[in-house]
């Protein structure tokens, strides 16, 4: 038989996540996100329970030609835009939408051929300093655009640093809604953080009238992981997980009090105790540097990572587990046969790192399936 680890992938979940959007924002349209393989999901394994999105949105332009492959019809947005003039051609041909975000892509759109004019998406660097122009340099890039015969429509776009955090949305807006004021054109601003914190128009009064906009992107909440975790978790915004990473257990211990476990002996049992032996290890894109006490759940029931994660195993406490022995489900996140769920994103957090991370991290010589 194959080794018994697998993720699986719930389309019913992504369906429910997709619907939390159009709850946050009912006028807006929704881009489903589906950068880096949809999130570690795989784009074919996702698309069809995310065919009523509005619209896709990703970076990679391989990424793109599968969703088309697909036979979407609808739009698709290049998030980062083209990264050299010839990426334009396949614009034209696929039809894609992209971000501009400097003046080196204004250059390459004027310099291009095309009988159908783009539709673009101008970034304002509101404040995250990564891409987009600046307040100042905006509106003249606006308008370098907004003469070009090589584009159509223009809408206007930014990215929020601190949606998830105390510092929240409300500067950006305000820097947005200065660099826009009477500009024409869709706006999208609202990452999965700024969807779910403030849902509606819950800032209007605070100056921001354009929060929710046109379009909202959804990223993170889309696979059912909560974007300002641990202040809320992905049961509390009404999230299911997307994916479930489980295997079993192919061995077992028992340890006296003084026995260490695995490499560095990193735990030393402190009673009497036994230990499952998980298949399943940082080779398939588990953290290694999980510590002692990771949660887990065995047959249903959580417990803990002991000792040092291996590349094909790591080892859990079966304390209290008296039934729990070779064969045994282990989820290392998302939902047990039982129906009880461990966040990927608590997973991550006792790992110091964020549930993007391990969705994106599960390894190629991992089996998927689709509930």
């Amino acid at each position: 038989m194959p080794r018994p680890i697998l993720a699986t992938i719930h389309p019913e979940a992504l369906r429910h996540n997709l619907q939390r959007a159009r709850e946050c924002a009912p006028d807006a349209r929704v881009w489903a996100v589906v950068k880096a393989n949809a999130y570690g999901h795989g784009i074919e394994r996702c698309f069809e329970a995310l065919r009523s999105a509005d619209g896709f949105a990703l970076l990679d332009l391989n990424e793109a030609e599968r969703i088309r492959a697909l036979d979407w019809r609808g739009p698709i947005l290049l998030l980062e835009g083209v990264f050299e003039p010839r990426d334009l051609e396949l614009c034209s041909r696929l039809h894609l939408w992209h971000t501009v975000h400097c003046t080196e892509q204004i250059d390459w759109l004027a310099a291009h051929k095309t009988l159908a004019p783009h539709r673009v998406f101008l970034k304002l660097n509101s404040g995250m300093n990564r891409l987009g122009f600046t307040p100042n340099a905006f509106r003249s890039a606006w308008a370098r655009l907004n003469a070009l015969p090589q584009v159509d429509e223009i809408s206007l776009m930014t990215h929020f640093s601190d949606a998830d955090g105390p510092r929240g949305i409300a500067h950006q807006v305000a820097a947005f809604e200065a660099a826009t004021a009477d500009l024409p054109g869709e706006r999208t601003l609202c990452n999965s953080a700024a969807m779910l914190r403030n849902p509606g128009d819950a800032l209007r009064g605070e100056g921001v009238t354009t929060l929710a906009a046109d379009w909202v992107r959804e990223g993170i909440a889309l696979y059912g992981s909560a974007p300002d975790f641990p202040a809320r978790s992905a049961l509390e915004w009404n999230l299911q997980p997307a994916m479930t990473l489980s295997s079993r257990i192919i061995g077992v211990q028992s340890l006296q009090a003084g026995d260490t476990v695995g490499y560095g002996s990193a735990f030393t049992a402190d009673k009497a105790m036994r230990i499952g032996v998980v298949a399943c290890g940082y080779a398939d894109g588990y953290p290694r540097h999980a510590p002692n006490g990771t949660p887990v759940l065995v047959d249903g029931v959580r417990t803990r990572v002991v000792g040092r994660v291996s590349m094909d195993m790591v080892t859990v406490d079966l304390s209290g587990l008296d039934g729990s022995g070779i064969g045994s489900e282990v989820v290392l996140w998302g939902r047990a046969s039982s129906g009880a769920v461990l966040g990927v994103d608590e997973v991550a957090a006792a790992a110091g790192t964020i549930g993007y991370e391990l969705m994106c991290a599960v390894a190629a010589r991992v089996p998927f399936s689709l509930s």
